[in-house]
């Protein structure tokens, strides 16, 4: 897939998209929603011929004990062989324990133990789907104590060990860094930048807690300056990867995706400049 900006395909722009296939690099969606045949899933199928499309899953459990559930492993393979997308990935999280299903991407501590477990999970999911997936970090809101590694020296384990990639979410890492009071250019430094194949970015919310700041990472407004920031210093060291618009609650029109999409598409394009002319 070329470098470019895409945009999350959202089911309130499905119809519009359909109806005007607007410019962008590429369409994500997020595999949960098009497991079953519907209407939805047949548009996808469609939109497919138009666009690349990144397979962005949010419910497969990578950090469970348990392992994987195989009936929705199923339903997520075949619908990757039916789309052939260009990229797949997933969390560095778990929602699942005792056959239960949870909404949401929880935490798990980063130690050797935990490691295990996600690395074995990533090897089945990459062996069933017979390509590499990439592992979005997480954005984080309380360190677990007991922790033996730093998230950046967990993820560079999880590629070494597995040979999956990573989707950096520069949001997450602005989220978690402010949260954890960490410095987020110093933990963009012990990446493999080789493994990096995807960005993600998004807009957060600010909440008060007992008068301290917290981020949340919602996704239901434009990015931040400070995201942007951080973005620039993303492709300064890593270079330009293909990049994604994230808008999830709050969902504005359209042509608002496609502006923070054009704006990331401007900052690819200036990157990619100013390396062709050092080199």
């Amino acid at each position: 897939m070329r470098t470019a900006a895409g945009i999350g395909l959202r089911s309130p722009h499905l119809a519009e998209v359909m109806q005007a296939r607007p410019a962008t690099g590429f369409l994500e969606i997020h595999a949960e929603n098009y497991l079953a045949g519907s209407p939805a899933r047949q548009a996808v199928e469609r939109l497919r011929g138009d666009y690349p499309v990144s397979l962005h899953a949010v419910g497969l459990s990578l950090g469970a004990v348990d392992g994987l559930d195989e009936f929705h492993l199923a339903r997520v393979a075949a619908l990757e062989a039916c789309l052939a997308p260009a990229l797949v990935s997933d969390h560095l999280a778990w929602s699942t324990a005792g056959g239960r299903y949870f909404n949401d991407l929880l935490p798990l501590p980063y130690t050797e133990e935990a490691l295990d477990v996600v690395v074995g999970n990533i090897q089945r999911l990459q062996d069933r789907l017979r390509r590499q997936v990439l592992i979005e970090n997480p954005s984080c809101y309380l360190a677990f104590a007991h922790s033996t590694l730093s998230e950046p020296e967990f993820l560079g384990e999880l590629v070494r060990r597995s040979g999956c990639g990573l989707l950096l979410d520069v949001n997450n890492i602005a989220v978690t860094a402010h949260n954890l009071r960490l410095d987020p250019r110093a933990w963009l430094a012990h990446l493999p930048a080789e493994a990096i194949g995807e960005y993600h970015l998004a807009g957060h919310a600010v909440n008060d807690a007992d008068g301290e700041p917290l981020l949340i990472d919602d996704h239901g407004s434009r990015v931040s300056d400070e995201v942007w920031s951080l973005f620039g210093a993303v492709l300064e060291r890593y270079g330009p990867r293909p990049t994604l618009i994230e808008w999830d609650t709050d969902i504005p029109a359209l042509a608002v995706l496609l502006e923070e999409a054009g704006r990331a598409d401007a900052m690819l394009a200036q990157r990619q400049g100013a390396d062709a002319h050092a080199a």
